[in-house]
């Protein structure tokens, strides 16, 4: 089974109920009867029409470092923000509350939700026909967005197939066990963890190994996130090009979108800066030079923490918990003082 370009998981998957290591996103479906269960949850979002304010009472304000437009109510409350030349865009909308009980005690509470742009942002692009229309319907959008996928392969994930028989969400682990048996092997992108070989844009096929059925490294995971599921473009090679390059230093470095914060080779601290959905990556191994893991930014948990979700070893998956390491910015831990950029998608 060949598929030529990154494309969404069937619009049926979209508006789910799903159980994750104790998280559970409650979508309102035709099927809302049956009850979420009560520990590690999102509560169920209010109808859109009670938060969202007329368009003609909307300010759009810009701003810089990051150049950004910054969309504002009357009242003041900041509803969206999009950035020059990247595609992800933050929207206030229903809180909800993200958790991983068997990984850590803290919960994130946001009202945040990460949306893709049909194409990057520009300076005035609120005047264009494609961005009103756009934006009247993600507004009212309570689909999954990038943190609620993001969610969906956590540790006892329900899987859900697409109409072809693939598994396109569900558990999901970091990759087979090393012959030596120390640790679990890198290498797994997300056409293993389909099953599916995989032809990019730029001409290199990817080819699935049966061993790595179901696993995505940390690299893979944020490409099945943005790509295979959100529709970004992805790229089969670690250069610069219109897509996701595979590994974390050439997403750093080459990625789409725009550089946050760059890799001056020291711990970051530039929290300010970062929004929900932002990647952050980190040196964690031999190589000091080179940046060797990725992860998404989810936002302050309820200790007042900067969490972030990624695809990890030790835990055997994507994790937004502390297992083997905070998944944390700001702590002095392993992951912490091991932050060298971020990027915008």
């Amino acid at each position: 089974m060949k598929r030529g370009s990154a494309r969404p998981a069937l619009a049926a998957a979209a508006v789910v109920v799903a159980l994750v290591v104790g998280v559970v996103v409650w979508w309102p479906t035709e099927d809302a009867a049956v009850v979420p269960p009560a520990v590690g949850h999102v509560e169920a979002p209010i109808p859109a029409e009670s938060h969202v304010a007329p368009v003609a009472d909307l300010v759009y304000e810009r701003l810089a470092q990051p150049a950004r437009t910054v969309v504002r109510d009357r009242a003041g409350t900041v509803v969206a923000t999009f950035t020059d030349d990247a595609r992800t865009a933050v929207l206030d909308g229903p809180r909800r509350t993200f958790s991983e009980p068997k990984a850590t005690s803290a919960t994130i509470d946001t009202a945040a939700w990460v949306r893709l742009l049909p194409r990057p942002w520009q300076a005035g692009a609120e005047t264009s026909d494609w961005f009103r229309s756009w934006f009247d319907e993600a507004r009212a959008d309570t689909s999954p967005d990038v943190l609620a996928v993001a969610t969906e392969y956590l540790v006892d994930a329900p899987a859900k197939t697409d109409a072809e028989g693939v598994r396109f969400r569900g558990d999901a682990s970091f990759g087979p066990v090393k012959s030596s048996g120390a640790g679990r092997q890198e290498q797994s992108d997300f056409y293993d963890y389909l099953g599916v070989p995989w032809d990019f844009p730029n001409g290199v096929t990817g080819r699935p190994d049966d061993s790595r059925y179901g696993s995505v490294d940390c690299s893979g995971y944020v490409r099945l996130v943005f790509g295979y599921r959100l529709g970004m473009p992805l790229l089969g090679t670690n250069t610069a090009g219109p897509g996701i390059p595979r590994r974390a230093f050439a997403i750093s470095q080459f990625g789409p979108g725009v550089q946050l914060v760059a890799d001056e080779r020291r711990r970051a601290t530039d929290y300010g800066i970062l929004q929900p959905g932002d990647l952050v990556f980190f040196e964690v191994e031999d190589d000091p030079e080179t940046l060797d893991h990725v992860g998404i930014y989810f936002g302050l948990d309820s200790d007042g923490h900067h969490r972030f979700i990624s695809s990890r070893e030790r835990i055997n998956g994507p994790t937004l918990g502390d297992v083997g390491g905070t998944s944390l910015l700001d702590d002095g831990g392993h992951y912490s003082t091991s932050w060298r950029s971020a990027r915008r998608l």
